[in-house]
């Protein structure tokens, strides 16, 4: 009965122990630190893109890899030098003659080895029009690169602009949030001194629940336009932009804009690269109906002494086709059926690129209109609302037309917001289509 009790009375004073001597609890972990933000001008945006973006890279290094494949070609027409050997073990040896005029024809253990040349001399000229066709690709990897950097340029300039955008509505709607709070504040006012109704202090409560969302919208829609800026980039930052400079230069006559975006835009220089290789291809094919000759030499060192134990030769080689099957007429025929492929589409792109020019100076002039219209619509609205709210706070007017002049107001706002994008954009495109966006915005020239 002793131990039972002396059991008990240590049972019991376990929990006061446990009180006493609280288990420490694990520390939680720490939330990473969130990254600086990295602020960027729209000059620094654009070198860090055609440094950095992965889409410039794989292009730039096409330019590598079509230089190496020149090198290639050009290795046909060089002669080739080779070194070769043989070492045989016979079950018999044959010989013929005796003493010093003996010949052993079949040794027992053979070897010999060999050098040799082989220089081709003509094959229709087929050789050196490949080496051409390999340096128009150059050509046609160079101006592909080009035509990435200029399309890199305009979308990191397009979302860059848009990140604006969002930092300026994030801004508006703010703004539309406190004049919604003030007028809710204002119909409280009135519905407490017994003035107006409860209806009217609701209806501004939902109106700031309402701009709420906007609010969230718009910094859904910066967040946006701050992704893709940050894949543009390859940045894995947040980002801050900073107004830029304007970069349109003084625009010349459409004529004269056309004219340049023919000289200037890399897929039109692409498309008439493709054409004269399309050209040559043609001229190769047909010179698989010349000739062939070819040159080769070499000298021969082997233990027989039959008929020399070492000796050099020299040869020419002719091969003259005749008749392959109709292979050398179908390749022709196909080699003329894809230049007349590229003619088509060199004239699809001028004209295309004629009616590109012409649409974005249309869509720039709509866009400056629309950024005039807007501010003007801008400049009444405030006045109405200026008008407006002092009207309502004399209980002149009800709640529904000050509301009234607050939407508008806010809508003037947005709209202005908006139009200076689109007048951006439009700015961009007039550039892009004449070929002139990287020298514009990177004046002094881009990595």
């Amino acid at each position: 009965m002793k131990i039972r009790a002396v059991v008990l009375l240590m049972l019991a004073a376990l929990p006061a122990v446990a009180q006493e001597q609280p288990e420490t609890p694990p520390s939680a972990p720490q939330p990473a630190a969130a990254a600086a933000p990295v602020t960027l001008t729209l000059t620094e945006a654009l070198q860090r893109a055609l440094s950095d973006n992965p889409a410039v890279a794989r292009a730039r290094a096409e330019i590598a890899a079509t230089q190496a494949q020149e090198r290639i070609l050009f290795s046909t027409v060089l002669p080739r030098v080779g070194v070769n050997g043989t070492f045989t073990g016979n079950s018999e040896e044959a010989a013929f003659g005796s003493g010093a005029d003996r010949r052993v024809i079949l040794p027992g253990t053979n070897w010999n080895y060999q050098l040799s040349l082989s220089q081709p001399i003509y094959a229709g000229n087929r050789e050196r029009k490949a080496i051409r066709q390999s340096r128009l690709g150059i050509d046609s990897a160079r101006q592909g690169a080009m035509d990435v950097e200029e399309a890199v340029v305009l979308a990191v300039s397009t979302d860059y602009f848009a990140v604006l955008e969002g930092d300026e509505l994030i801004g508006v709607e703010q703004w539309n949030l406190d004049l919604i709070r003030r007028r809710r504040q204002q119909a409280q006012d009135l519905y407490e001194a017994g003035e107006t109704t409860k209806v009217e202090a609701l209806r501004a409560e939902a109106d700031v629940k309402a701009v709420e969302r906007r609010l969230a919208d718009a910094r859904k829609m910066r967040e946006a336009a701050a992704g893709r800026l940050r894949l543009d980039l390859a940045l894995n930052a947040p980002l801050q932009v900073s107004e830029p400079r304007e970069i349109l230069p003084p625009l010349p006559p459409e004529a004269d804009l056309a004219v340049q975006a023919a000289a200037r835009r890399p897929e039109l220089a692409q498309a008439e690269t493709a054409l004269a290789i399309a050209k040559l291809e043609v001229s190769k094919q047909r010179g698989a109906l010349l000739p062939v000759v070819t040159a080769e030499g070499g000298w021969l060192n082997q233990k027989s002494a039959f008929p020399s134990d070492n000796y050099g030769f020299l040869s020419l080689k002719l091969n003259v086709p005749i008749f392959q099957g109709g292979e050398v007429g179908a390749r022709v025929a196909l080699a003329k059926e894809r230049l007349s492929q590229a003619e088509s589409r060199l004239a699809e792109l001028k004209q295309s690129v004629r009616e590109e020019v012409h649409q974005s100076l249309v869509d720039l002039s709509t866009s400056e209109a629309n950024l005039g219209l807007a501010r003007e619509q801008l400049a009444a609205a405030e006045a109405e609302y200026d008008q407006a709210t002092e009207l309502y706070r004399a209980q002149e007017i009800t709640s529904l037309e000050a509301e009234t002049a607050e939407v508008s107001l806010a809508d003037s706002r947005r709209a202005v917001t908006t139009s200076r994008l689109d007048l951006r954009l439009a700015q961009l495109r007039v550039l892009a289509a004449a070929g002139l966006l990287k020298q514009a915005a990177l004046p002094e020239g881009a990595p």
